[in-house]
């Protein structure tokens, strides 16, 4: 009996230990390189999520992989191996996002990507019960754009866009779209996100003669097809995707992106919602507290998909803590399945509602269509 009471007590001091272990959240973003732009505003967001969830310290480990998708694994196996991280948050593009399912689905990590594709959640398999993902799909935007496309009277539309996954999830899903709406695709062309020129694919555009061009890039690499367009005299109508949606593009893009058209997350235009949009006030939020960290017109929609990781996170962590201590494989699976039973959470984009085979769970809540008007974003209210 004796000896059995200093084993009791030791065992209540583990207890106790196992308790107050901390959560440790593994960043992967792309700070540097191409897609700098979308990456540095997220790394900025994560600094301003919560030391403290459910009672639980939170440690943030960021990395930076550059753009890289080869980095990014890397980082993913750094962060799972040595800093046993319980949760994945990242990375910033498609194709880094796809090259880290692998790794976060062996190890039975939850990751939650910051990246636009629904190739990165869909179809759903057993790997891909391990991710989720913030930003709005593609399908979803497309469809705003091709909407928008036939109410103005768009019968042609010319595809310029990345030569990689992320260029080829948006040809896929805005050919669905611009089927459902009648619109002719007359020309698809590819660049790389590093290349200088777009000559060759700009000329093959204009001969194609199209009412609209729809340039599918993110960053400010996806500036260059539209000054090259503006440079030898197109006039239709120019469309981006919501991956230029951040100050870096209108600075790039200047005089040359006026007037361009794109869909974007309700916070880009925050103030200018309607008081009775269901995402006004949670969009409200991010900006102001973004903005007091970093200047006055500082905030962009891709640091918004970086705060609502965090807002996902603790949503999921006092349900997971009441199955599992952080740092074991429990607690990242009951995390896993915590995430997955989110519902009617107000995000800085739209309103999360996850279910097992939607890892998303965003709705037509989570865009609106926008204009460049004066180097500023203008909300465009919906047609009646």
């Amino acid at each position: 009996m004796k000896l059995l009471k200093p084993i009791a007590f030791a065992a209540m001091l583990l207890a106790a230990a196992l308790a107050q272990a901390d959560i440790n959240v593994g960043v992967t973003v792309s700070a540097t390189g191409p897609a700098a732009s979308l990456g540095i505003p997220e790394k900025n967001t994560i600094a301003l999520m919560p030391k403290t969830i459910g009672g639980q310290k939170v440690n943030y480990i960021v990395l930076d992989d550059a753009s890289d998708t080869t980095a990014a694994v890397n980082n993913t196996r750094k962060l799972i191996s040595e800093n046993k991280v319980d949760v994945i948050l990242g990375s910033t593009t498609t194709p880094n996002s796809l090259a880290m399912i692998d790794v976060a689905a062996e190890s039975q990590t939850p990751m939650i990507s910051m990246a636009a594709s629904a190739r990165i959640i869909e179809p759903m398999d057993a790997k891909k019960r391990w991710v989720f993902k913030t930003p709005q799909n593609d399908i979803m935007m497309s469809l705003a754009i091709a909407e928008h496309m036939a109410s103005s009277g768009v019968k042609t539309v010319g595809f310029v866009g990345f030569s990689d996954a992320y260029g080829e999830g948006w040809f896929q899903e805005f050919s669905k779209a611009a089927d459902l709406k009648k619109i002719k695709i007359v020309a698809n062309e590819r660049y790389s996100r590093t290349d200088t020129s777009v000559t060759g694919q700009t000329l093959k555009l204009m001969s194609a003669k199209p009412d609209a061009v729809l340039v599918a890039g993110s960053g400010t690499p996806a500036a260059l097809p539209q000054k090259s367009l503006k440079e030898r005299g197109y006039t239709g109508k120019v469309y981006q995707t919501h991956g230029v949606a951040n100050a870096d593009f209108l600075r790039v893009g200047g005089k040359d992106v006026e007037g361009t058209l794109l869909p974007a997350g309700p916070v880009l235009v925050a103030e200018q919602l309607p008081a009775g949009n269901p995402v006004k006030k949670s969009a409200l939020a991010y900006v102001a507290a973004y903005e007091a960290a970093n200047g006055k017109g500082s905030v962009s929609t891709f640091g918004a998909h970086a705060w609502d990781t965090g807002l996902l996170m603790a949503a999921a962590v006092p349900v997971a803590l009441k199955k599992a201590q952080p740092g074991t494989p429990e607690f990242r699976a009951a995390l896993r399945d915590a995430l997955e039973q989110v519902k009617e959470l107000p995000g800085a984009h739209g309103v999360f509602n996850m279910t097992a085979n939607d890892h998303l769970g965003l709705d037509q809540r989570a865009r609106v269509m926008v204009k460049i008007e004066n180097g500023a974003w203008k909300y465009i209210p919906p047609a009646n």
